[in-house]
């Protein structure tokens, strides 16, 4: 078991059933997944795109990613129904939490000039957006092997009903939000 995942079972739940008032260790809101996606806009000019995409997730989230599929052709980006436009990857249980405590721990520190993640990345429901403009702060990839900087988008998902509640789970974890 994952040491992120022992001190949510021992620390935080007991804190938010306390914080919450709940009547239930299971009305505790737990993270549920984590979904990493790359969009690769090049993709419909270059297919080898694709491919390296492809492998620098694997190499982040430790698991092989899903192609996305254009859903609608659209005639200004010069996009076909079905074209590959890019890849993501769900992650959950043991992979999920060896994900984020490395994303806590080793991967944001490395942002250049971080100051804290952004608050206001809550959806209402409970589930939290991070953007990451560049693939590089990973250290699972190689500087020399990296053709082209590309973004990904990582979305937690949790039980919580509301934000707040969300919120004081993520603090909890470790997620460094903004003062």
């Amino acid at each position: 078991m994952n040491r992120l995942q022992e001190r949510y079972k021992s620390e935080i739940v007991p804190s938010l059933v306390e914080k919450f008032n709940y009547t239930s260790v299971m009305e505790v809101p737990k993270i549920e997944k984590i979904v990493i996606n790359m969009g690769v806009g090049d993709a419909v000019s270059n297919s080898k795109v694709l491919d390296t995409a492809v492998e620098e997730l694997t190499a982040i989230a430790g698991q092989k990613p899903v192609i996305t599929r254009a859903k609608k052709s659209i005639a200004g980006f010069k996009l076909r129904e079905g074209m590959p436009i890019g890849t993501k990857v769900t992650l959950r249980g043991e992979r999920m939490f060896d994900f984020l405590d490395k994303l806590i721990s080793v991967t944001l520190p490395r942002v250049r000039d971080f100051r804290g993640i952004s608050k206001k990345a809550f959806d209402g429901r409970g589930n939290y957006t991070l953007g990451v403009k560049e693939q590089l702060i990973f250290p699972e990839i190689d500087y020399d092997k990296v053709n082209k900087v590309r973004g990904m988008d990582i979305v937690i998902v949790t039980t919580a009903n509301t934000d707040e509640e969300a919120r004081e789970l993520l603090t909890q974890v470790g997620m460094p939000f903004q003062k």
